[in-house]
């Protein structure tokens, strides 16, 4: 299982609900790591994507207490409402293509989990009010990779790949 994010220089997420930056680079890299696998998120991060809808050729899975069941039933998604149901659920997955997509909740709840994490980050500041945990700072994670920065919309990124030596079982 695996985190994917971008992040700013604090490890900012968000703000207001919605991501901090508008990265096509980084949007191609999402899809094209995600296509046709299964992708876990709360309720925020739904509602955040277009239309409300769950991500197309992707099985999507949203942690919430209180969106009803008749919204998963009309736009596709596999609804869980607690952590031990989620993690019972993901058991039927392949767990090497299992992507935990946000919000901040969602990630600080499974990070444990993850035997790695896709970061892209971001060289700048945007004024978050979402963090994701500092990995550089986290014990059992370390950087297996991180590529060159390169320009994505005007922002300096690196594509950075984590792994956790500490991960748990579901």
């Amino acid at each position: 299982m695996q985190a994917i994010l971008n992040c700013d220089k604090n490890w900012g997420i968000g703000r207001g609900g919605s991501l901090l930056f508008r990265l096509p680079r980084d949007m191609k890299f999402f899809r094209e790591e995600t296509a046709g696998k299964t992708v876990v998120m709360g309720a925020g991060t739904l509602r955040s994507l277009p239309g409300a809808r769950p991500l197309k050729n992707r099985t999507n899975i949203v942690l919430s207490s209180s969106l009803p069941d008749s919204d998963a039933a009309e736009k596709g998604y596999i609804l869980v409402r607690s952590l031990p149901a989620l993690l019972e659920k993901l058991k039927e997955f392949p767990r090497e293509e299992v992507y935990i997509i946000g919000g901040g909740s969602v990630y600080r709840a499974l990070l444990s989990f993850c035997e790695r994490a896709l970061v892209t980050k971001v060289d700048a500041d945007d004024g978050a009010d979402v963090f994701f945990p500092n990995l550089d700072e986290t014990p059992g994670w370390s950087i297996e990779k991180e590529s060159e920065p390169v320009s994505d919309n005007g922002l300096m990124v690196r594509f950075t790949t984590y792994v956790n030596s500490a991960a748990k079982p579901l």
